[in-house]
């Protein structure tokens, strides 16, 4: 089997799939105003999928991340998750959504293959979290979240953004949540996309501060495996919880990138925040092109970039990150 690996000596054994990017959501850091849909969307297709899975997966890909817009959203997921499944060589299939169907789908996506799941959840305070998402949802995600525990995944995540004046206080709630529950909670460092740059520069909080708050409390980084996010998690004798910590302004963050980007129209993104994306979309029509699919991706990476411009306020071509999957 061929492995992918770039110039700049990093291994890439995780996919980021994009569904849809359609979301039901309004987060104010991300699609304010709502998700607009831009003419008729034609996202890929179970089929397409099924081939773009197995070209990644001959080039060493074993673990897949399904992620949107809002994934929930398709109705074939569960057949998406199967068909993901089937692939050789595919063996973790995850899954991040903003939690509110959890409670109605979630065991069927465990029982299509599903096996790890990242829940949105950018505050523990019910009217917080109206006021970020713009939904008044959170009983039905934290209810999906419990649910999700009960499950057996191989491991339930969640993701809260991290946002000065917003919710930067809830450190020791989270901490309260997290002593009993076998859960991992993922703190992002919000980041600037090309619509958001107002929000930005009023909310955004460099996740420095809590690193060090973390360690001075007794928290202890934990090894990261070759598949993993790029998370930096720490571990607590008195929790049963984790928590993570997405830093993507830190120094030498890019440098342990493991992970590759297909929207959900079938562009191959190199970068979140890269300037130009590529079409895989037409080698995707028929199982006969499988090696030039194959060939193709191989090549492309030859281009990615050893890091991102964000500390140059260089976004990309990421209007927002529901555009490409985060």
């Amino acid at each position: 089997m061929q492995t992918l690996v770039d110039h700049h000596g990093r291994s890439f054994p995780y996919l980021r799939l994009s569904l849809t990017e359609a979301c039901n959501y309004r987060c104010a850091y991300c699609l304010p105003d709502g998700y607009q849909a831009n003419g008729r969307p034609v996202f890929l297709v179970l089929e397409e999928i099924r081939r773009l899975v197995r070209g990644f997966a001959a080039l060493g890909m074993s673990k897949i991340r399904l992620t949107g817009g809002e994934p929930s959203l398709r109705k074939d997921l569960p057949a998406i998750i199967a068909a993901v499944a089937a692939v050789p060589g595919i063996r973790r299939i995850a899954l991040t959504t903003n939690g509110c169907r959890l409670p109605r789908l979630v065991r069927g996506w465990r029982e299509a293959g599903l096996t790890a799941l990242n829940v949105s959840l950018d505050s523990l305070d019910a009217a917080r979290y109206l006021d970020i998402t713009g939904h008044d949802r959170f009983a039905e995600v934290t209810e999906g979240i419990e649910q999700a525990l009960a499950l057996g995944f191989e491991a339930v995540k969640i993701n809260a953004v991290l946002l000065r004046g917003r919710n930067d206080d809830e450190l020791p709630a989270w901490l309260d949540y997290l002593r009993g529950r076998d859960v991992a909670l993922r703190f992002i460092e919000l980041m600037q996309t090309g619509e958001n740059r107002e929000f930005f520069e009023r909310h955004h909080l460099r996740a420095e501060g809590l690193q060090r708050q973390l360690l001075a409390d007794g928290w202890v980084l934990r090894p990261r495996a070759a598949d993993a996010g790029p998370a930096l998690e720490y571990a607590h004798p008195d929790y049963r919880g984790r928590i993570g910590v997405i830093a993507p302004y830190a120094r030498d963050f890019c440098a342990g990138c493991n992970r590759l980007r297909v929207t959900a129209r079938g562009d191959l993104r190199l970068c979140l925040f890269g300037n130009f994306g590529v079409s895989l979309r037409p080698l995707l029509q028929s199982d006969d092109d499988h090696d030039a699919l194959v060939a193709h991706i191989a090549t492309q990476l030859g281009l990615k970039a050893a890091g991102h411009g964000l500390h140059q306020g260089l976004t990309g071509i990421t209007p927002h990150l529901a555009s490409i999957g985060g």
